[in-house]
């Protein structure tokens, strides 16, 4: 190509560059002056706006300042009044206060004027105490010149006669008060024992520490006792009793003091018996089944005997304790059958007063329960009673009659002393129990002897199988007043020294006699 056409185009070429670039040059000149023109417009008018902002800012800040200076000058003025005030109630304060003081000042004065007064009054009744003292000295002196006695002589005449004058007025309201008691409480009580006591008879039986189990022959006895006595050592040895064997013919005598222990040993022997083997292990053997066989009828029993009562709902260990009381006897007579008799007599009695009779009968069944195991626990078994029963979860109520019912606990309730009833009524009714002669001789001596002890009683005699004593007084010593006031101290000292079942009735007869002879 010719060098000169691309000169000339390469000349117009940046010809036209250059005249591009100027173009863009003021282009972007006018846009930055633009630009420029703007930003200066935004800025004054920004200026502008801040401006009245300030002013109403300031306005509105004025305005706040003016109103927070009224307040509080409304605020100190209201101080300022109270202020005021407190200084007119202070000032009012300091005047009464001043009155006050005025007022004690004047005060103090008129009390130690009386206190001087008082101590003058003092120092004159000192001295006319110590006058009329003097006086009075002089004054007893005379009298016991006159009367032959010293003071302390007179006062205790005066307190004998006032002491004596009070007993007999304590009698008299006594022999009252127990006239007017008997007239209602004697009449119902006697008339509800005798209607208890007419409907119910238990049975009696006798004290007994050995069975006798009768042997088919007499060659029989050969056999129980075994070579050189292994057989009888070994029963003796498993039953825990005694075997005698002597010349009754047929016989052979059980000995010890628990009935269990003989009824195992009874049963035991007269299966062997029955059986004919004998010999050690055979024994052992035996033994073993008739305690678990008695174990079995002592439950029956218990249970037999909760429904004759009509008691249910008792624990089977308490009715297993129960059919154990079959086996043991109190003064002859059989607990168990005590133990319902009293059950019986409880729910009669508490029919006749209105009160729980099922209740009655349950604690009557349970109030001997502490003598099934009497002799493995230590203590009264009234107490073993009740902790028994409240082992097994019995009511309250039960609970404290079973302990109470030999008094070991003060009875608080009417079911401990309808109990005591009832098993006074068991244990004393004729028949019931019967003691050893020498017992009840000693016991017949130390009754008359206890009412003998006391001043003004010239004989004593215990009559009724001691059930009773009539004690009479010698009337010169003894007035009818305090006849009473006797009977009560005889009756007081028989309970506290003597053991006796049942009640004991005391009688205190006074008489005066007129002996006259025709000649």
């Amino acid at each position: 190509m010719d060098p000169l056409l691309i000169a000339a185009l390469f000349a117009a070429a940046l010809s036209g560059l250059v005249l591009g670039i100027f173009v863009h040059k003021r282009s972007a000149t006018r846009r930055v002056g633009d630009a420029e023109e703007l930003a200066r417009r935004i800025v004054e008018e920004a200026r502008k706006e801040a401006q009245a902002q300030k002013k109403e800012i300031l306005l509105q800040g004025q305005d706040d300042l003016f109103h927070q200076k009224r307040e509080l000058e409304g605020e100190f003025k209201e101080r300022e009044r109270e202020v005021k005030a407190r200084e007119r109630k202070l000032d009012e304060l300091g005047g009464r206060l001043e009155e006050k003081l005025e007022k004690a000042t004047a005060r103090e004065h008129e009390l130690l004027a009386s206190e001087k007064e008082l101590s003058r009054k003092e120092r004159q009744l000192a001295e006319s105490e110590l006058f009329l003292q003097t006086r009075i000295d002089e004054q007893e002196l005379c009298l016991a010149k006159i009367a032959g006695f010293t003071a302390e002589e007179a006062k205790e005449k005066l307190f004998q006669e006032i002491e004596a004058k009070t007993r007999h007025e304590a009698a008299r309201m006594i022999r009252q008060i127990e006239t007017e008691a008997r007239e209602t409480a004697d009449r119902k009580a006697k008339e509800i024992l005798c209607n208890v006591i007419q409907r119910y008879a238990g049975d009696y039986v006798n004290e007994q520490t050995v069975t006798a189990v009768t042997l088919p022959s007499e060659d029989m006895k050969g056999r129980i006792i075994g070579r050189e006595g292994r057989n009888i050592r070994a029963l003796e040895a498993a039953t825990g009793v005694d075997l005698i064997i002597d010349d009754t013919p047929e016989t052979v005598i059980l000995s010890a003091y628990s009935p269990l222990r003989r009824q195992v040993a009874k049963m035991a022997l007269e299966r062997l018996i029955q059986d004919g083997r004998i010999h050690p292990a055979r024994i052992e053997d035996i033994v073993q089944k008739c305690e678990q066989e008695l174990d079995a009828q002592v439950r029956e029993v218990g249970e037999q005997a909760t429904f004759d009562a009509g008691v249910h709902g008792i624990n089977p260990e308490i009715v297993r304790l129960l059919g154990q009381l079959r086996y043991r006897t109190s003064f002859t007579q059989n607990v168990l059958q005590h133990s319902l008799e009293v059950a019986a007599l409880c729910g009669m009695m508490a029919a006749e007063l209105g009160m729980d009779v099922k209740k009655a009968k349950r604690a009557g069944l349970l109030h001997d329960i502490g003598k099934a195991v009497d002799h493995e626990v230590e203590g009264p078994h009234a107490l073993i009673g009740a902790d028994i029963a409240k082992k097994y979860h019995e009511n309250s109520e039960i609970i404290h009659a079973i302990a109470a019912h030999h008094e070991d606990q003060r009875p608080s309730t009417a079911l401990a002393v309808l109990v005591q009833a009832a098993d006074s009524i068991s244990g004393a009714r004729p028949g019931a129990r019967k003691e050893l002669l020498e017992n009840y001789v000693k016991r017949l001596e130390d009754l008359e002897g206890i009412a003998t002890s006391f001043d003004g009683v010239g004989k004593a005699y215990a009559i009724q199988a001691g059930r009773e004593i009539r004690v009479m007084v010698n009337s010169d010593m003894v007035d009818d007043d305090s006849t009473y006031i006797l009977c009560k101290d005889i009756s007081e000292k028989i309970e506290k020294n003597l053991t006796y079942p049942g009640q004991i009735r005391v009688t205190v007869i006074r008489e005066r006699r007129a002996v006259g002879y025709a000649k």
